[in-house]
């Protein structure tokens, strides 16, 4: 592992730690209510997680379009749009939790296979996921956040966590969470041969920071000037992207193993005005 990657590193488990700061949350298993709840973090992390301190962006998204009443949710839009416009997709390569849980899993020595011809088709599920169930459904079953309740990775680990620290939680598991463990453990097995395929194929959060990596302040540059077109930093690129031509890829996380692969330091990531 590089110096560069054990920052990133670092930084996730610190923005994990921040996230799910109600440590006694993981003992007591009762859920964190308090005051910082109603603000949402950047990442995927689900409200129910015991250590949670604030609410998951997509769960809040949900939360206003399947109420009773529909509410326009300007409140998580304007903060996803803040996140994205600051960070795009970066929010992805350091501060989502289960982005984290993904990159620990796939150093896990086993078969690796990142590369194959439906990538780029299954990539598109992701906005699928977006549209049907997160903002469609929840509109039409009202009281129903379809992703969080059928889906979400996050959500699930969470409720191991809590069956794990409140057997009365462990009872009351049924065939729904024996529908989501069986998704969970897929993705586990996946994250095993290829890099994060939950950010890649299915999480919608991701979907909307890709819409903004392009404009977004923190951002990834290529001085063609000094690119000697080695297809060195698309080599080692995890999520299939060259950065060497598309360095504003909807896809690319920032996660910075380009920059450390080129030989001629053509590529650069930081806070800047994107041009």
């Amino acid at each position: 592992m590089g110096k560069r990657s054990r920052i990133r590193t670092s930084i996730q488990a610190i923005a994990a730690l921040i996230q799910n700061a109600n440590f006694k949350g993981f003992f007591t298993g009762k859920i964190y209510d308090g005051p910082v709840k109603n603000v949402c973090v950047p990442g995927l992390n689900c409200y129910s997680c015991p250590g949670a301190v604030g609410a998951c962006p997509i769960g809040s998204l949900q939360s206003f379009l399947d109420g009773i009443k529909f509410k326009f949710p300007y409140y998580v839009l304007g903060l996803l749009i803040f996140f994205g416009v600051l960070l795009g997709r970066a929010v992805c390569g350091f501060l989502c939790p289960f982005g984290l849980l993904q990159d620990l899993l796939y150093k896990i020595p086993f078969i690796k296979k990142n590369r194959f011809k439906a990538d780029k088709y299954l990539r598109y599920l992701k906005y699928i996921v977006l549209v049907v169930m997160v903002l469609i459904l929840p509109c039409i079953f009202k009281l129903t956040p379809v992703y969080c309740k059928y889906l979400c990775p996050s959500g699930t680990v969470s409720g191991l966590l809590l069956s794990i620290a409140d057997s009365k939680v462990a009872s009351q598991l049924g065939n729904l969470f024996t529908w989501k463990f069986s998704i969970l453990c897929l993705l586990i097995i996946g994250s095993l041969i290829v890099f994060r395929p939950f950010c890649k194929y299915l999480c919608p959060l991701g979907a909307i920071y890709g819409f903004f990596n392009k404009v977004s302040l923190y951002n990834l540059s290529c001085d063609k000037d000094k690119c000697v077109n080695c297809g060195a930093c698309a080599k080692v690129c995890k999520m299939n992207v060259d950065p060497s031509q598309t360095p504003g890829s909807m896809e690319c996380i920032r996660c910075g193993d380009c920059i450390d692969a080129c030989p001629k330091t053509c590529l650069k990531a930081g806070f800047k005005l994107p041009k």
